[in-house]
């Protein structure tokens, strides 16, 4: 055997271990066994028979908790356990609250504490109520547009639909005793940044980890950061591979939309909006990262994740509303769609990962020498005027080594810049589409131009 999440030893009791039981009443409960060893042998304590009759009181005059303390006998050696159920309040230990967490006794702060006592509660974040903001305080445009998205995606009643704003709001949970919720301020206020801090979305281009060319912040209400955030993510952030079907031009995205939407929206749903941190979206040349800070419920591990996505959202009130308003397709079913949208591109699946610090869901372009070959290419160092405003540096090198070689080869280009034929191919396929290379001749004898 072993310490694990409900089972605790000491060799002796000090006041000090009240702080375990205060975790085990606040966690799943729990047995903090005296006179055992850290490897869970019996060594026995002396004073057994009186503490045997002073925890009890003890614990119930500081705790405010009852416990069931029984004596046992191990040879000659006695030692105590000290039972402790779940309790469906918060204890605290003199104003401190502490949780079992696997084997170890955590104080809660900060953020986790406020999670610790809305749960106990029975509320969620977003539930919680903002005083001196009113409905007239909330923007029409949001409520026209949320309207708009209900009625096709046919979620609410069109009676409800018609419904004045304060018992639309009633309908979908964001008033409670006449109050406000979170949820609410998130969803419709014109700016939902006064009360919540870092209720945004970081967008940024990475050529490395430490090399940023260029971000976004992107603010408003929450539906208006969906569309925001993927309409800068399509027309400055990914650039399009181009092809040709007889005399149509066709382009294509190196993941898929309907994915990256769906990221996004779980991102905004189970964010953790105490943190006080925006949603992070990393765009490198071959793969694309969303961050949100959040907490994995207790029921859900990645690997259930990529099966069916957990049907509890994080901040249950703001889900409501993107389902009612059709951004959610059907309940647990994001993620696998996401896995079937990049089978379907033949891309890789996303990846999903879970750190202390939240969730990650990573997009990558292709596998093997195409990586980053079709996203980023002419990516500059421009600031607001477009991903392919101005030539990337595999580009300017083509050009300049072709200016002093007209005759060079593709395979020769590849070897003195430092990069795979194929992105040359696609560099040069671009530059000829930009009107700034053709060639001449057949791809034997022939040569190029620069124009």
């Amino acid at each position: 055997m072993s310490e694990n999440q409900r089972i605790e030893w000491k060799s002796s009791w000090r006041d000090e271990y009240l702080q375990w039981v205060c975790g085990f009443a606040n966690a799943e409960g729990g047995v903090l066994e005296i006179g055992k060893d850290d490897r869970g042998q019996v060594v026995g304590i002396e004073n057994a028979r009186k503490l045997m009759e002073d925890l009890p009181n003890k614990i119930r005059d500081v705790l405010g908790i009852i416990v069931e303390v029984n004596l046992q006998q191990h040879g000659d050696s006695e030692w105590i356990t000290i039972e402790v159920e779940p309790y469906p309040f918060p204890v605290s230990l003199r104003g401190h609250y502490y949780f079992r967490s696997g084997s170890t006794n955590q104080e809660l702060k900060g953020a986790a504490l406020d999670r610790f006592l809305l749960r106990k509660q029975g509320k969620t974040w977003d539930g919680v109520p903002v005083p001196f903001v009113n409905v007239d305080q909330l923007e029409e445009a949001v409520f026209t547009h949320f309207k708009k998205l209900a009625a096709k995606s046919e979620r609410i009643s069109l009676e409800d639909l018609e419904l004045k704003r304060g018992e639309l709001l009633e309908k979908l949970h964001l008033i409670e005793n006449g109050y406000l919720n979170r949820a609410a301020v998130l969803l419709f206020h014109p700016e939902p940044q006064r009360f919540v801090t870092g209720a945004s979305v970081k967008v940024g281009f990475f050529l490395s980890d430490s090399d940023l060319r260029f971000h976004d912040e992107i603010r408003g209400n929450l539906f208006q950061q969906v569309d925001k955030t993927l309409e800068l993510l399509l027309t400055k952030y990914l650039i399009a591979g181009i092809s040709y079907s007889g005399a149509y031009r066709v382009e294509t995205l190196p993941y898929p939309q309907t994915a990256l939407r769906e990221a996004l929206i779980n991102a905004i749903c189970h964010k953790d909006y105490a943190s006080g941190n925006p949603i992070q979206i990393s765009v490198y040349k071959h793969k694309i990262l969303f961050f949100n800070q959040g907490v994995m419920p207790e029921t859900l591990t990645i690997e259930k994740l990529r099966v069916k996505h957990s049907s509890v959202a994080y901040n249950p009130a703001i889900a409501n509303a993107f389902f009612r308003a059709g951004l959610i397709e059907a309940w647990g079913s994001g993620c696998v769609r996401m896995i079937e949208d990049c089978r379907n591109l033949g891309i890789p699946e996303p990846d999903y990962r879970y750190d202390m610090g939240g969730f990650w869901v990573e997009f990558n372009s292709k596998v093997g020498d195409d990586v980053g070959d079709s996203v980023g290419d002419d990516v500059g160092d421009g600031v607001g005027d477009g991903a392919s405003a101005r030539l990337s540096e595999t580009s300017k090198k083509i050009l300049e080594l072709i200016k002093r070689n007209p005759a060079i080869s593709i395979a020769e280009i590849a070897d003195q810049i430092g990069v795979t034929k194929r992105s040359v191919e696609r560099s040069i396929q671009k530059l000829q589409q930009k009107k700034m290379l053709t060639r001449i001749g057949n791809a034997k004898t022939g040569h190029w131009l620069v124009i």
